[in-house]
């Protein structure tokens, strides 16, 4: 622990006194609590105490192995020695291990790396003063093309954000062993101030001022220690697949120390490490447990943040901050979360700087220092216990009830803080200036100047223990690493360690590895029974090359995943190069190796079964050719889009350039159109095509060593009469007059250009690919990928206000303006005229597990009313959202007992549309304005007989109470440009308030994640609310003492859903102390009630107070039977009131069907219109490959060759649908899951939602079609007559809408996107595989042929599209041209019909196109009824969630769907 002598230190907040203070006051708490009532209590789950003594226990372990290894006496402690002086290299070799010193990288006789901070003067500057307009979808072209805007900066005009100041004049110091609590309301600059302090400035403008990290400055810090000062953003982000052990073992192999005790291996430290990491956070039963995340399920959010501690323990970081981590947690966690930091503190003695929302006291306590944050200006910063009463000091009211963190904060908020009586706004601090001033004004100001001139004065007096932290710093890397390096282990460990962690990840991550081997299994079946014993024979020469070429495509085709990876990946890598783990290049090189091992298996059963089973040439050598070349095209292709995943900023860009990239790939491989046949200026294509070098390998290595023989259909002349072989020509490539022999080299020769010499030549380009791949992965990976992060403020977007607009936000301001003034005559009241109570009796619910039956809620009792607030509180997994969702009739699955009522009478259908259910997940429309997602709910949900003008009232006046005049207009948005977190909370609650409710209103956390403030305020509402006359139940976490006043009532759940209390919470919590005094808890004076109750009853890690259940003493209880009472004399009042029936008009929705599909579909053709992106990116797409194909077969010619690649034109219309499903699944998927929220509050059906979704994507459509068609159709010279070239449009126009109804069809059908992107290759492929291109139908297998080649919509596609193309040819089409090097030509003798009359095979040929066009649009009508049908089936099934998916109901929907 840093140490001064200087007894002025005491008053300055010297670290060591405070610090140790705190633990003798924590260890006496324990004692007195000993013999107290709370002799059976211990600490909760982290103990400080415990922790230090586990680590210190470790220590003397591995101290006593070195000492046993040197015969050194074991009594001699490490611990206990001067580190502050130097020891010789004789000591060296006999000085036992020290676990503390060897985790933080020390040798024997260096100095401990410790480092404090100071920083004087600090500015912070980032764009703004721009109200950014929310982008449409011609603002993609603007973008794109961007010439409008580039002319208006030319000329001087356009909007130019303006510098506006983050963070100003901030000063101070924090010193080696010392916590700083960072407070602030949202928007202050806590988050920018914890990256800059950590030496993360990527996104700002400027940074000024200085910041010094001991004696070195900001620069040569992050060159030299970057992995000394690290970052933990807000969310834990790690690898889903691994489990707790795993993720920590990695993290230690990284920052494994040089030094360990003599004989003790690697795997025998980490082992001992990692679970004493894991016990001193008390998560030891997860040491074999995943992580898990959204997708997959793992340990618990607190265990996660706990993860995230025991990870940055490892990085031996010495200056470590932390961006509000106790989002979510409950109070019992979020203690253990902070003492977990305060044992990280003691241990490594770091400088901690942590931001925390909604802090409890015993919280606060942890800390050595606080600094308030208002608006970018620094209002105090000093030692903890001084900060209340500084406050106090400026004329702003105690509050002794209220937790110092929330009072801190509460007094820079304008609507929070109250004076002193005598004291007002004009004679105290009123705003940031003049807090900051008054904060440079006083004594503490003083002090901190004091301090900081000390400890720079301590920094150069002292120099040379920097030098020995520099030389520490080097000491503490592995051998073989750079001194010049800042990681901590030579680049080839550093694979080594990724290496190992990738293949646990392919291995654990097992549905991805099953459902890969699935498709490839699949796929090798079906191309091998399709191509099943190809003839060797002219008949199997070009579809052999179809076998070569579709496996050749498939497998390279199944690394396009790794876009989705890389990019989705990014947030680890950059947190793991923040942490200094490893380089990124080293993760690129080890991914290769590791996906190359796994890859290498799996190609390798599938060129088993496809080559053996299409009778490719029988030789090892060209198995074995076969083979390689196939893995290495994948592996080459893998890293493609590896490389093309680091060069872009986000999918969009990712998408558009790997469309352009690998049309160009296919294209030009040599299959579709030849070599030879190619336009020139796209030949050289095939010198760095991967897919082209591949297959032209794979073409010699299988034709070199086959010769044909000539079908008599293919001999010339043929009949009868012409037996004579000598005077006949085999018409196949390749063949020599008077013999019917092909050889295999001479076909590919004449056909392809492709030469047995040139076999390996382009194998071994395709290596020199794979090193060039490599290489741009490498290096831009290593520069443009990772980014440290941003400025930490999200962009807001607004819709453009017409003058309606303007005049609304004229009226809110107004509003805002009374409020500020604190008018309390003001007239903004809500109508609320509801009198019905919610009652439930004897209340169960179980769900099935695979052992039975589970029950979650064990006979609960409880009722709400008009008028009252109700907190439903208790520990996590006491299943208070389970009773919520129970209450709310949101259950889908499982078995509800007991009795649910409203008035006496059991709810009917219209009960879920009578109620409003505020979820903890905040899921909106994200295009919507705020003030149109209220109108939005009101339109549908509040009686239709209301006028749309009183409902846009109501909506005026919800925007008002809940304080959201300034984002009336905002753009919800997300994360990452949207509203922020608090107040998307409001609109979440603002949009069940616009409905009206009849009956109640639920809410499930509207506190969580809310700083205190925001925290305040929504409850302050909710309050008002209730005073209306609105029912309210509202479950609530981390409950401050201003928060739990505001309720009249609680609910209290204990784990297995049992009642602990249920009843009046009476005036300062006496009612329900005075339970709990009356079964032996007493609470402290100073304790917050709500965060006691829950360690009285043992909530989280804390035994419980008392040896007796809590829920058995409720049971026993008096208020129980006082509970039973009162429900049953409110059922008698309510009955007799309402004459026993619910005076509720049972209708299931709100609004008539035509209302909600017109209601629905403008908010979805809104929400395609202002997602810029999807319309754009799908229209690129389109053009883009239509361009290419187009120039591919450019101006086609009239010999038989060109005929067949006019059919090969046509069959690109079959990609179609690999443009579309990768972007209408997801856009569907997430539109689903608004509208599963929705549909619970039956505030639509689902047949206005597919509907409305089909017909937003209809313009799109139409324009990609166009964009399509133009290229496709006119650059190869395809009939331009307008009856032929609009046959080719709607035909192109149809496939279109059936590849969206398909995409939407299996999105339906699937939870998730991540499903539906699994499935899609198999669609396509077979698709495209059975229209009768690939593979002509009399050579597909009759099995094949007899169903899957007539259902195939892409056999009326091409059918009748290569039926329109040749309807009308002109004379020279019926003369077949050879190129002159052949000899002989041959012209036919049919008589050509009148240019007014077509021949009966022509007249047969029109008829068919029209044929197949009517067959094709049959199948989108089925394919529309079919989508309507499924997603009706899913939602009446109420499946209203991804994670209540039902696989046996998928099945069963697929089967009706059929």
């Amino acid at each position: 622990m840093w140490r001064n002598d200087d007894p002025s230190n005491a008053e300055l907040g010297d670290p060591g006194s405070e610090k140790h203070s705190g633990q003798v006051g924590l260890v006496s708490s324990i004692q007195a609590a000993k013999t107290s009532n709370f002799s059976k209590r211990t600490l909760t789950g982290v103990s400080v105490e415990s922790a230090e003594a586990n680590f210190a226990e470790l220590n003397r372990e591995f101290s006593n192995i070195s000492h046993q290894e040197h015969g050194l006496p074991k009594d001699i402690n490490i611990l206990g020695k001067d580190i502050e002086k130097a020891i010789g290299d004789s000591q060296a070799e006999t000085e036992p291990f020290d676990l503390e010193q060897s985790l933080r990288g020390n040798r024997d006789g260096i100095r401990s790396k410790r480092i404090g901070v100071v920083w004087d003067a600090l500015t912070v500057t980032g764009l703004g003063g721009v109200k950014h307009i929310v982008k449409t979808f011609p603002s993609a072209f603007v973008s794109f093309f961007n010439v409008p805007e580039t002319v208006m900066h030319m000329i001087g005009y356009g909007k130019k954000g303006s510098e506006f100041d983050i963070l100003r004049n901030l000063r101070g110091v924090a010193k080696p062993g010392e916590m700083v609590l960072v407070l602030g309301r949202p928007g202050s600059g806590c988050t920018t101030f914890l990256k800059v302090i950590s030496n993360q400035r990527f996104g700002y403008t400027n940074v000024a001022g200085e910041i010094l990290y001991g004696s070195f400055d900001s620069e040569v810090f992050g060159k030299k220690y970057r992995g000394e000062a690290v970052y933990n953003q807000e969310d834990d982000i790690h690898y889903e697949t691994l489990t707790v052990g795993q993720t920590l073992g990695f993290a230690l192999d990284t920052k494994m120390p040089g030094k360990r005790p003599r004989g003790m291996s690697q795997k025998d430290f980490k082992s001992k490490v990692v679970h004493m990491l894991l016990k001193m956070f008390n998560i030891e039963h997860t040491q074999n447990t995943v992580v898990g995340g959204p997708f997959i399920r793992g340990i618990s959010g607190g265990e996660r943040k706990r993860v995230s501690i025991a990870e940055m323990m490892i990085t031996s970081a010495t200056v470590c901050a932390w961006d509000n981590t106790t989002r979510g947690l409950d109070s019992s966690t979020a203690l253990d979360y902070a003492k977990s930091l305060r044992v990280m503190t003691n241990i490594y003695e770091t400088t901690t700087f942590v931001s925390l929302y909604q802090a409890s006291e015993n919280i606060y306590k942890q800390f050595d220092k606080v600094m308030v944050i208002d608006r970018g200006r620094q209002v105090f910063f000093g030692p903890i216990g001084d900060a209340r009463g500084y406050f106090e000091g400026l004329g702003f009211k105690k509050r002794p009830r209220q937790t110092t963190p929330d009072y801190l904060t509460g007094c820079t908020d304008p609507f929070e803080r109250e004076y002193k009586d005598g004291v007002s706004e004009a004679s105290a601090p009123s705003d940031p200036d003049s807090l900051a001033k008054a904060f440079e004004e006083s004594i503490f100001a003083d002090r901190l100047t004091e301090e900081m001139v000390k400890y720079r004065k301590q920094v150069q007096a002292e120099k040379e223990t920097y030098e020995e932290f520099h030389v520490a710093y080097k000491e503490s890397k592995r051998k073989h690493t750079p001194n010049s390096s800042v990681y901590g282990s030579p680049f080839y460990l550093q694979i080594w360690s990724l290496m190992k962690r990738q293949f646990l990840i392919k291995w654990q991550n097992s549905f991805s590895l099953k459902v890969s081997w699935f498709t490839s299994l699949v796929i090798a079946v079906v191309l091998g029974t399709v191509w099943l014993n190809t003839p060797t024979t002219s008949r199997g020469a070009f579809t052999r090359g179809g076998v070569l070429f579709v496996s050749l495509l498939f497998n390279a085709f199944q690394a396009f995943g790794e876009l989705g990876t890389v990019l989705l990946g990014r947030g680890i890598v950059n947190k793991h190069r923040a942490y200094t783990f490893y380089r990124p290049s080293a993760l690129w090189i080890a991914q290769l190796l590791v996906d190359s091992a796994f890859s290498a298996v799996q190609i390798f059963v599938f060129s088993v079964m496809v080559y053996f089973m299409t009778g490719l040439a029988r030789e090892a050598a060209a198995f074995f050719s076969y083979w390689l070349a196939i893995f290495t095209t994948y592996l080459a292709m893998t890293l493609f889009f590896r490389s093309v995943a680091c060069l872009c900023p986000d999918f969009d860009y990712a998408l558009k350039f790997a469309v352009v990239i690998i049309s160009l790939f296919v294209s030009t491989a040599g299959y579709l159109i030849q070599y030879n046949s190619e336009q020139v200026w796209l030949r050289w294509m095939l010198y760095i095509n991967a897919l082209g070098l591949g297959f032209s390998s794979l073409m010699v290595n299988e034709f070199k060593r086959i010769t044909f023989t000539c079908d008599s259909q293919y001999l010339v002349p043929n009949g009868p009469g012409y037996g004579d072989l000598a005077h006949q020509v085999c018409t196949l490539a390749g063949g020599t007059p008077g013999s019917d022999l092909i050889p295999g080299r001479n076909y590919i020769a004449d056909t392809f250009q492709y030469y047995v010499a040139d076999q390996w030549r382009n194998y071994g380009l395709i290596l020199v690919l794979i090193a060039v791949y490599l290489t741009i992965n490498v290096t831009v990976g290593e520069i443009l990928t990772v980014k440290f992060g941003s400025a930490g403020k999200t962009i807001t977007f607004y819709a453009k206000e017409n003058k309606k607009m303007e005049q609304l936000n004229a009226d809110l301001q107004k509003r805002k303006d009374n409020r500020l003034a604190k008018d309390e005559n003001r007239s903004s009241e809500l109508d609320i005229q509801s009198k019905a109570v919610l009652t439930w009796e004897n209340l169960t619910y179980d769900v099935p597990v695979k052992s039975g039956q589970k029950r979650l809620l064990k006979d609960v009792y409880g009722f709400v009313k008009p008028g009252q607030l109700t907190a439903l509180m208790g520990a996590s997994g006491a299943g208070k959202t389970t009773l919520l969702d129970v209450l709310a009739a949101r259950k889908n699955i499982g078995v509800i007992g007991g009795n649910i009522l409203i008035d006496g009478v059991r709810p009917g259908t219209a009960f879920q549309r009578g109620t409003s259910y505020a979820e903890q997940l905040d899921v909106h429309e994200g295009t919507q304005t705020v003030r149109e997602a209220l109108r939005f709910s009101a339109d549908l949900r509040q009686p239709y007989e209301i006028s749309q003008e009183d409902k846009y009232a109501y909506v005026e006046e919800v925007i008002a109470l809940l304080e959201m005049e300034d984002i009336a207009d905002a753009i919800i948005g997300d994360t990452t440009s949207g509203l922020a977190v608090e107040q998307r909370k409001r609109v979440t609650i603002g949009v069940e308030l616009a409905a009206k409710p009849e009956l109640l209103l639920f809410l499930d956390e509207p506190t969580s994640g809310l700083d205190s403030q925001s925290a305040f305020n929504i409850i302050r509402f909710l309050k008002k609310l209730a005073a209306a006359g609105q029912a309210i139940l509202c479950t609530i976490h981390q409950p401050g003492a201003a928060l739990f006043e505001n309720f009249d009532r609680l609910l209290l759940l204990q784990r297995r859903g049992e009642t602990i209390y249920f009843g009046e919470i009476g005036k300062d919590a006496s009612t329900l102390l005075e339970y709990f005094r009356r079964n032996g808890a007493v609470c402290p004076p100073d304790a917050n009630i709500a965060e006691w109750m829950l360690d009285a009853i043992g909530a989280g890690n804390t035994p419980q107070i008392g040896d007796k259940d809590w829920g058995e003493i409720w049971n026993e209880s008096p208020e129980l039977v006082a509970t039973k009472e009162q429900i049953t004399e409110i059922k008698r009042q309510r009955i007799k009131e309402n004459g026993g029936a619910l005076k509720m008009d049972e209708k299931e929705y709100a609004t008539p069907l035509w209302h909600q599909i017109k209601m629905v579909n403008r908010r979805t053709h809104l929400a395609f219109w202002r997602s810029p992106n999807y319309g754009f990116t799908r229209l690129f797409n389109h053009v883009s490959f239509a361009l290419i194909s187009g120039f591919t077969f450019f101006h086609l010619g009239d010999n038989k060759t060109s005929l067949q690649y006019r059919v090969f034109v046509t069959w690109q219309t079959t990609v179609l649908p690999a443009l579309i499903l990768a972007q209408v699944e997801p856009k569907y998927d997430l539109s689903r899951l608004i509208f599963y929220r929705e549909a619970a509050a039956k505030t639509y059906s689902q047949f206005a939602f597919v509907f409305s979704m089909v017909t937003a994507e209809m313009p799109y459509s139409v324009i990609c079609a166009i964009g399509f068609f133009l290229p496709i159709h006119y650059l190869p010279g395809l009939q331009s007559a307008p009856d032929r070239a609009g046959y080719a449009f709607l035909m192109i126009l149809i496939t279109e809408l059936f590849s969206v109804t398909l995409g939407q069809m299996i999105a339906a059908l699937t939870p998730s996107s991540f499903i539906s992107a699994l499935l899609n290759p198999f669609v396509i492929i077979t698709f495209a595989l059975f229209c009768g291109v690939a593979i002509p139908p009399p050579q597909i297998p009759t099995f094949w042929r007899s169903w899957l080649y007539q259902l195939d919509p892409f056999t009326r596609l091409v059918g009748g599209m290569a039926s329109d193309m040749t309807l009308m040819l002109p004379r020279a089409w019926l003369t077949i041209h050879r190129s002159p090097q052949k000899y002989t030509t041959f012209q036919s003798s049919v008589s050509l019909p009148s240019s007014n009359r077509l021949p009966p095979r022509q007249v047969r040929h029109a008829a068919n196109t029209w044929h197949h066009f009517s067959q094709t649009a049959v199948l989108v009508i089925l394919r529309l009824m079919r989508l309507v049908f499924v997603s009706t089936a899913l939602t009446k099934l109420e499946i209203n969630s991804p994670s209540h998916w039902d696989w046996s109901l998928a099945i069963d929907g697929g089967i009706w769907a059929s």
